[in-house]
């Protein structure tokens, strides 16, 4: 397409693009993607017009002052810092340390853009989020034999033959539609292979486990995560990020169940009714001026300041820096792990979990009280930005009781699942078998995964009522119950 010819559909753009952002000045590169990539997927090129990157130059936005910059990267490279962020400059970046990359009309491209190449302009976020459990999600997961017999069991076919239910091991396909959906999968180069498009027959590698945005992402060029997780492409939008209907891709089912919480939370009611007139877009984010109440990203992520110019919080990648405990995904809560990649932790029975099965947590792996106290005291900060002192620290500690009473709760339920291994009415650890396939102990499972966590997380994101009888505190008792009547009931030596 000549240039001429693209520029008239630029200004068309503006005409049926809603608030549409066009770039002033495209790099030769990105001109010759959009002449065909606006017939193929014009869907896309739509969004990227509508995004920031679009309409500013990284230039112009190391030219902002150090607090409304979007971009951490104290230089840029000339050949890049002039132009927009099109569609070749990420497409076409570290080409050489892509396995992915392949030639598409002259250009050496990859399909998966990873962290590395965003790094480019966002190298501080990419070493935040590096030190983020999220940006490990696949590893902690799929190298954990604790967490793996649990996949097998939930993703792998049953066979019921007689009495016995006999498991068969998972497919690939299934547990990247399953588990890895969030927690990433990783991406390979498997060959090549030629596909009809709306321009002719094309040559493209074909990429195992995709298409895949889990934050874990193992990507082709070695690097983990996928800043499309909340960023999600073409727009890139912090809006979007700081939206809690982002969050709940990934936080909603009944193991986290953040966003339900939320949405029936005080929070959660001001957000839905008032944030048409929120401005999700401002940085520095000024509470009581752009927004009126907390979403995921003000807890966790954003910079937070308030209308005096007072920093509340400091932007962060690492979802964790404001967060002392860890309160959903394990048995017990517990301090967060001091690194992002869990699988080095081991416990005295030699099992990957950062605690006891008697609830003690392994402290060696787990960072201090100390450090507790500082990340408890970051959240606090910006509690205050809305509420006195005496209202943040009563609301943290009904969270620390929540945190007591559920995991004395799941105590009772280990206790009784460890009779039942030793009495023989079920196999688990003590012989060496799945401890997540057979009745009570998926009811162990639910008494922390489920109900626990619900319980948990009413508790620090204000649901009360989730927290009783939705999944809450209701559903924890009657569990137990339960368990110990199965165990009461079960004939012994029936394997």
């Amino acid at each position: 397409m000549k240039i001429g010819t693209l520029m008239v559909v630029f200004v068309t753009c503006t005409f049926w693009l809603p608030n549409a952002l066009i770039a002033a000045n495209l790099s030769e590169e990105t001109e010759n993607c959009l002449g065909c990539h606006e017939i193929v997927t014009p869907g896309i090129v739509g969004d990227w017009q509508n995004s920031r990157h679009a309409s500013v130059s990284p230039a112009e936005g190391l030219a902002k002052k150090d607090e409304e910059r979007r971009i951490s990267a104290s230089r840029i490279a000339e050949n890049l810092s002039g132009s927009a962020v099109g569609c070749a400059e990420c497409h076409t970046m570290n080409a050489e340390d892509h396995p992915d990359s392949f030639d598409h009309n002259g250009y050496s491209i990859h399909t998966v853009v990873s962290p590395s190449d965003c790094a480019v302009c966002h190298p501080v976020e990419k070493q935040e989020y590096m030190h983020n459990l999220m940006s490990q999600a696949h590893g902690n997961l799929v190298r954990n034999p604790v967490y793996q017999m649990m996949i097998e069991n939930i993703n792998g076919p049953h066979e019921v033959d007689g009495t016995l239910m006999r498991m068969h091991a998972p497919d690939e396909q299934t547990n990247a539609d399953s588990c890895l959906s969030c927690h990433g999968t990783e991406v390979r180069v498997t060959g090549t292979e030629t596909r009809e498009t709306a321009m002719g027959k094309m040559d493209f590698l074909a990429l195992s486990n995709w298409p895949n945005n889990g934050v874990g992402r193992v990507n082709p060029d070695g690097s983990t995560g996928a800043c499309s997780s909340c960023h999600m492409r073409h727009q890139f939008s912090i809006e979007t990020a700081r939206k809690p209907y982002t969050c709940a891709q990934c936080h909603k089912g009944p193991d986290v169940p953040a966003y339900k919480v939320y949405s029936v939370s005080v929070h959660g009611n001001i957000q839905k009714s008032m944030d048409k007139n929120w401005n999700y877009d401002a940085v520095p984010w000024i509470v009581g001026k752009d927004f009126t109440a907390p979403t995921c990203a003000t807890c966790h992520a954003s910079l937070i300041h308030d209308d005096n110019g007072q920093t509340l919080a400091k932007r962060t990648h690492r979802m964790n820096d404001r967060l002392p405990w860890r309160i959903f995904g394990l048995p017990y809560a517990h301090p967060h792990p001091i690194a992002a990649d869990t699988t080095q932790i081991v416990n005295q029975g030699g099992l990957n979990l950062p605690t006891e099965l008697s609830g003690e947590p392994v402290a060696k792996f787990l960072i201090d009280e100390q450090e507790m106290a500082r990340r408890l005291q970051a959240m606090k900060t910006v509690c205050r930005g809305c509420h006195s002192g005496q209202w943040v620290d009563g609301h943290f500690a009904r969270l620390d009781k929540s945190i007591q009473t559920t995991n004395h709760m799941t105590l009772q339920a280990t206790k009784i699942l460890s009779q039942a291994w030793e009495a023989g009415v079920a196999e688990g650890l003590p012989q060496a078998k799945n401890p997540f396939d057979e009745g009570i102990e998926m009811k162990w499972i639910e008494q922390w995964l489920f109900f626990g966590n619900s319980t948990r997380f009413a508790s620090a994101m204000g649901g009360a009522d989730y927290g009783v009888f939705a999944n809450g505190r209701w559903a924890q008792q009657k569990n137990l119950q339960d368990m110990l009547d199965d165990l009461k009931t079960l004939p012994s030596g029936k394997h």
